[in-house]
This record gives C-alpha cells, structure tokens and sequence, in this order.
C-alpha cells in the first residue's frame, strides 16, 4: 500500500510539473511554410520560430531558404520589442500572456494577406516608404512575389528577391514610429 501511494503521489508531482512548465514554456513552437519569392516557379521555405527560454531574451528568429538550398534571409525581432508596441492593448505583464502572445505571432506570420503576389504591380507608384525606387521598378519588371511581416502593432517590413543584387531586400516599410 505504502508503494502505492508512494507511486501516486510521485506521479502527481510530474503531472503537476509537466502542467507548470507548458504553461510558461514556448518549446520549439515554430512553423514552415513553401512559398514561390525568389523564382516565380520554384518554392522557397519560409520559417519563423520561438527561440529562448523565458520572454525577456525570447526572440522569433525568421529566415527563407532558397529552392537551391541556400539561406537569402535572416532576421531576430526581440520578443520585448514587440511587447512594448502592444502594451497599451493587451495585458502583458503576465508570463503565460507573453508565452501566448508569441504563439499567436508565430501562428499568423504566414497568413495569405502577408504573401503578395507580385510584390508590387504595374500601375503601384512609389512614395515615401519606399526605401529603393530602383528596387521597387526592378520588382515591377520581374513580378516577383514579395513578403510582409511585422516589426510591431503598426510597423511592417514589406521585402522581395532582387535578381539585379541576389539577395532579398526591403521595398516598403510602413508607418515606423
């Protein structure tokens, strides 16, 4: 009887551990996704991922592999950044909220309306937030498909392959404060 509840009681502390620790713990939460970007025909791998152990050093690490295999993309956005922009709006002073609020991030980064196919079309003009007129026509020829992710509540990267340099580049960026 004694090893019975002995043995209960043990396996009741791991339950209760095990509970604890995926409430606080993001894991290896991430997700992957093909998408034509770099070629009109051939599919790049597109991944963003939680990485780090507690929200304060947390960051979603967001890179795109080409169809050849080589790696055009590669971007940290810190966790605490993103936090501060949403403050205001959600409660984040918890750590389960944080924990959930990065999944969410993680969970929408490759919703369709960030996929722009093309990126930019023929009769889109630039203005302002475009960093590179001479990308923003280079994109107009080739059509290739461009990209939008977030940097914060209401700041976004809008980015596409440049076949003049090989390599991805920012063609819009929106509403930095």
């Amino acid at each position: 009887m004694k090893k019975l509840l002995a043995c209960l009681l043990l396996c009741t502390i791991l339950l209760v551990a095990c509970n604890n620790a995926s409430d606080t713990a993001v894991g290896e939460l991430s997700k992957t996704i093909t998408k034509p970007f770099s070629d009109s025909l051939k599919a790049d791998t597109f991944k963003v991922q939680v990485l780090g152990d507690k929200p304060d050093n947390m960051h979603l690490a967001f890179s795109i592999t080409s169809f050849d295999g080589k790696q055009i993309y590669d971007i940290d956005i810190k966790a605490t950044d993103l936090f501060k922009n949403y403050i205001a709006t959600i409660d984040l002073s918890k750590k389960k909220n944080q924990i959930e609020f990065l999944k969410e991030e993680v969970n929408r980064f490759f919703d369709d309306e960030n996929f722009m196919e093309p990126a930019v079309d023929e009769e889109d003009k630039p203005d302002e937030n475009v960093p590179d007129k001479l990308f923003f026509e280079e994109l107009k020829k080739t059509k290739l498909n461009g990209f939008i992710y977030r940097l914060g509540k209401e700041n976004k990267n809008y980015i596409a392959w440049s076949t003049k340099e090989g390599k991805v580049k920012t063609y819009y960026s929106c509403c930095t404060k």
